[in-house]
């Protein structure tokens, strides 16, 4: 497991976008008569926000982005890093940072990082920017956490369909003495990668024709080799273990009281594992708010998504101390110990 404490940084505010466009469970295609509702019951997944083709994940974090720094009051000028965290890119090259800093009308002396990852993201992407201003270099850095899950899945798998929406996210982190530390924990399964997993499409596995075929691999469980697939027991198990032994291992390492939390916001994977998550680690249901409801499984978005759907005002307009979780592709997990006081947090963006 790996520890990390980072001094000097403040989230100064976080924002969410989601596509207008809704896509309601109970209508999809994918199930035969009763299966929706006993999906829904499990998952509490009842609709989620969708793209459609030619809208990206940088496009929703740009979204997020314009809106927050606009709340602030930053000038662009300012902005010394922007990290870029998602499974879907724009392009194969460049890095959609690079992108995104043209986009985003920010200096040419900006720093920009593209990190590939899926549901930990978000604490991944945390312990990167901040570790950038941790050093003292740097003074504000955005970091950009989105995906488009959608366009990964394939449309016609009733495994992964029902959970995943997309979204783009934006946390602005600044340079402040004396701000109180983050906390983290981090760690890696490797060994089990291929539990969420796209066998074609990167240099290992190049696309061919076959490809592009859809596989049928039960009742109405098809998909391609382009097509992300997950073995959805096995990262049940993964989640079930790993999450509350490392929320568990930061509290002990750095000492930290459970009870004096605010808010525990995991990873919005299915209601069902992280109610068994919160149930294991004691924490009271008003403490652990849920958007997957409205929006599913947002992948490494799902975090900030939460916050500001489900806690905006609180954020904005009190002092907090909060717990962030997640777990997944990789197969990987992290948590974060986070205090807040007064941040910017619009309130959802539609895109």
């Amino acid at each position: 497991m790996a520890f990390l404490r980072i001094e000097n940084v403040a989230i100064r505010g976080i924002s969410a976008c989601v596509p207008e466009h809704v896509e309601e469970n109970i209508d999809l295609p994918v199930f035969k008569e009763g299966e929706a509702e006993r999906v829904i019951a499990q998952t509490k997944i009842e609709r989620k926000h969708t793209v459609t083709p030619g809208t990206t994940a940088s496009d929703l974090c740009a979204k997020a982005t314009e809106v927050l720094l606009n709340d602030l009051s930053w000038e662009k000028e300012s902005v010394d890093a922007l990290v870029f965290v998602s499974s879907a890119a724009d392009y194969i090259v460049p890095p959609t940072a690079c992108i995104l800093q043209d986009s985003l009308s920010l200096p040419e002396s900006c720093l920009c990082i593209e990190i590939k990852h899926g549901c930990p993201g978000w604490v991944v992407g945390m312990t990167t920017a901040s570790s950038l201003i941790n050093g003292k270099a740097l003074k504000r850095v955005l970091l950009l956490c989105g995906d488009t899950s959608t366009l990964l899945n394939s449309p016609l798998d009733k495994e992964t369909r029902p959970l995943f929406g997309d979204a783009g996210t934006c946390t602005a982190l600044e340079f402040e003495e004396g701000a109180p530390a983050m906390y983290f924990e981090h760690g890696t399964r490797g060994k089990d990668f291929k539990s969420i997993f796209t066998p074609a499409g990167g240099c290992r596995n190049g696309v061919c024709k076959d490809d592009l075929t859809f596989i049928e691999y039960g009742e109405n469980q098809k998909r391609r080799n382009i097509d992300c697939s997950m073995d959805g027991m096995n990262v049940f198990a993964f989640g079930m273990s790993t999450a509350p032994q490392s929320v568990s291992s930061l509290a002990d390492h750095y000492n930290l009281n459970l009870s004096d939390v605010d808010y525990f916001v995991m990873h919005q994977a299915n209601h069902y594992m992280n109610e068994r998550i919160r149930k294991k680690l004691k924490f009271q249901p008003e403490k652990t708010p849920y958007s997957m409801f409205e929006y599913g499984n947002t992948s490494c978005a799902s975090i900030p998504v939460t916050i500001v759907t489900q806690c905006q005002t609180d954020y904005a307009t009190k002092s907090l101390k909060s717990i962030g979780c997640a777990f997944g592709v990789g197969l990987s997990w992290g948590s974060i110990y986070f205090e807040t006081n007064n941040i910017t947090c619009p309130p959802i963006i539609l895109y």
